[in-house]
């Protein structure tokens, strides 16, 4: 099997790619195209252990399996665009690839306010660098923080922010309630509450209108007039897909890639994506397509999608998996299977207090599609004894 593969996206999902395709069989040529300069790295703690300086950048690195060792890495070069009738893809530095199948593996980009006022002073979490520059900035004396966006990478970083000994923490989101949005009300009170306990403060049901200061960030403006004052500012209001290079082609880029339940793109056999840049259907439950932010998702869809690239998709079950996420703030952890947001209209205790270590359960039409776990080890235990049931349910309708 001759011919080149060409992977757009040198993050974990173009990594674990190509080490499903040496999997599969294929034994041609595969290149990966990265627009950072650093090898795939594990992103999760640079919210957390990397930012506390409990662990380092370097540890972070993944080390490719040994039959893809020989695969070719463009790292520091950006995908411009692409031509799929044709075959290539250009890159940012002037050239131009030919391929025999295409990986989508770019995945996302911090979305950013816009708002007047400096940027200096005002920080994304997505890519190592970045985390250096918030960890210079949250090591300051005295360093009072503001974090926009009560999801998951604000709430980590403002646990993080406090367990490092920042003067002040603020949380602002337009929402009533941290994190509200994919684990419902119930337990988006108990994160709240926890948060406040260990010093957290939450400015809630307001945006943010603008940024005050000269040359860097000295204040942040609220959508109420309320003005935070704040040395270090924290974007964490969503991400945006990185699907611009894939413009002109006839494809569904409203949000993501669309794919098929193969995780085949635009009807080509010879182009597939993966992580969380796909948009796809998953008959697990109602068939709409959806894109899944979570760690487990580029190992999943790279192992699908090899198969795919390679064998086609005769006597292959679609694409059909469990999501599985887990966030660390302070001292407890939350810990998910399945897909709570789709059971947020009927949220059940399934053993514990929210007071303590709670395990949540989501239901839709009387089926359970989900379970949350807040609290220590024992709590994330119970969830997982929920995730052979999971996947034992009958598929959702639509």
């Amino acid at each position: 099997m001759t011919g080149r593969i060409v992977v757009a996206g040198a993050s974990l999902g173009g990594l674990r790619a190509a080490e499903q395709l040496r999997a599969a069989g294929w034994a041609g040529r595969i290149t990966v195209i990265g627009d950072e300069p650093h090898p795939p790295y594990n992103r999760p703690p640079l919210s957390k252990e990397v930012l506390a300086g409990k662990a380092s950048f370097a540890s972070l690195a993944f080390t490719p399996k040994p039959s893809a060792a020989d695969v070719e890495w463009r790292l520091g070069t950006r995908v411009a665009a692409a031509r799929l009738a044709e075959r290539t893809v250009a890159l940012d530095d002037g050239s131009v690839l030919s391929y025999d199948s295409l990986v989508v593996a770019t995945g996302m980009r911090p979305r950013r306010l816009r708002c007047p006022g400096p940027v200096a002073g005002r920080y994304t979490v997505r890519t190592i660098d970045d985390a250096r520059a918030l960890r210079a900035g949250l090591t300051r004396t005295g360093v009072r923080v503001v974090v926009v966006g009560a999801g998951f990478i604000g709430c980590e970083v403002a646990a993080t922010a406090v367990g490092l000994g920042a003067a002040e923490v603020t949380v602002v989101d337009p929402l009533p309630l941290p994190m509200v949005g994919p684990l419902g009300e119930l337990l988006a009170r108990t994160l709240l509450t926890r948060h406040q306990q260990r010093g957290v403060r939450f400015m809630l049901g307001a945006g943010v209108a603008g940024f005050e200061g000269d040359d860097r960030v000295t204040a942040v403006v609220l959508s109420d007039g309320t003005v935070l004052p704040a040395d270090v500012v924290v974007e964490s209001v969503g991400s945006v897909a990185n699907t611009e290079w894939l413009d002109g082609n006839g494809l569904d880029l409203g949000d993501g890639v669309l794919t098929d339940e193969h995780l085949r793109v635009g009807g080509r056999p010879e182009v597939v994506a993966v992580g969380d840049v796909a948009r796809f259907p998953n008959v697990r439950y109602d068939g709409v397509p959806r894109r899944v932010e979570h760690w487990s998702m580029p190992a999943d869809s790279a192992k699908h999608a090899a198969k795919v690239l390679v064998g086609g998709d005769a006597g292959l079950a679609p694409f059909a998996p469990l999501p599985t996420f887990w966030s660390d703030q302070h001292d407890f952890r939350l810990q998910s299977f399945g897909a709570p947001v789709l059971g947020l209209g009927d949220v059940r205790v399934l053993d514990g207090d929210p007071s303590g270590d709670v395990l949540v359960g989501y239901h839709r039409d009387g089926l359970l599609v989900g379970v949350v776990a807040l609290g220590g080890p024992p709590a994330a235990r119970a969830a997982a004894r929920y995730r052979a049931d999971l996947l034992k349910q009958p598929a959702l309708t639509p």
